[in-house]
């Protein structure tokens, strides 16, 4: 199985990013998934050239990013977030 590049999104870069970071960190280390996760502004997706294989994001991307976008929101509500983690891994499938 080939390490997966997930870059986590929130408004800012900073506070939501860091807490959604260690939650999927630690998910994908208890399922011995291979990730290299760095986090970013969504302002960062507007750039283009993502260097990701896809994106986890609190806050709205724009449809022109051109790879996968998973809502990130659970991890910050707790509602919805087996949803979320079954997304997570079914793009290490």
């Amino acid at each position: 199985m080939a390490t997966q590049r997930i870059l986590v999104i929130c408004g800012t870069g900073v506070a939501t990013s860091t807490v959604v970071v260690s939650k999927i960190r630690a998910f994908c280390e208890s399922k011995g998934l291979d990730a290299k996760i760095t986090q970013g502004k969504v302002a960062d997706t507007l750039r283009g050239n993502l260097d990701a294989d896809f994106i986890v994001a609190t806050t709205q991307v724009p449809d022109s990013v051109g790879i996968p976008v998973i809502a990130g929101l659970p991890f910050l509500t707790g509602m919805g977030l087996d949803k979320v983690y079954a997304e997570i891994e079914q793009q290490f499938a």
